[in-house]
């Protein structure tokens, strides 16, 4: 079975490939019109990107909305969280709007909505959450956009091994629970 990926981000298409590819599930990717992200959650969000991508190719389309929730900014960056700052200047305006502040109040948390539009409208949704703390500097050279501050254990996501990651990631619970939605919609249309 073949999937496109409604991303432009390169980092997600990776880990959306290590995550699909075993499921027997073929990832392509293409040059996908970007429709403007209206919805008000992650899954709104979500559901635009491969309703979009679903329309524009025939294809079954998977997207994910994703961002880093943080307590003390009363949950932003949010679904703000690829445009909440200049790209390369992210992770250093959280960590800048958070100087100063105690471990005890760092406490943050990822959400990755997934949701797969099929040609005939079906559609699969699932969402994850992972709970940990923003780290007092950037630590770690793996992952991609917010992974070196988000701490859990005393180890940033940058600091984690790829399949470290994906056990205990937003996407990777998000993921987990749509292969297992995936695999019902699939045995009901056998």
């Amino acid at each position: 079975m073949k999937f496109v990926i409604a991303t432009h981000n390169q980092g997600k298409v990776v880990e959306f490939k290590r995550m699909l590819e075993p499921m027997g599930i073929e990832v392509v990717t293409a040059q996908l019109s970007e429709p403007e992200e209206t919805g008000k959650t992650f899954m709104e969000n979500a559901f635009i990107k491969a309703e979009a991508a679903c329309k524009e190719t025939g294809l079954p389309a998977v997207a994910d909305d994703s961002g880093l929730c943080v307590d003390y900014l009363d949950g932003a960056p949010g679904i703000y969280s690829a445009r909440f700052a200049q790209p390369g200047k992210r992770r250093l305006t959280v960590l800048e709007k958070l100087q100063g502040v105690p471990a005890e109040q760092r406490g943050a948390h990822f959400v990755s909505a997934v949701c797969c539009v099929f040609p005939n409208g079906d559609k699969i949704e699932a969402e994850g959450k992972c709970f940990g703390t923003i780290a007092f500097d950037s630590r770690g050279e793996n992952g991609f956009g917010y992974d070196s501050i988000f701490e859990q254990e005393g180890r940033t996501f940058g600091e984690m091994s790829d399949e470290e990651k994906d056990a205990r990631s937003h996407r990777g619970k998000a993921f987990a629970l749509f292969e297992e939605k995936l695999k019902e919609y699939l045995q009901k249309g056998e």
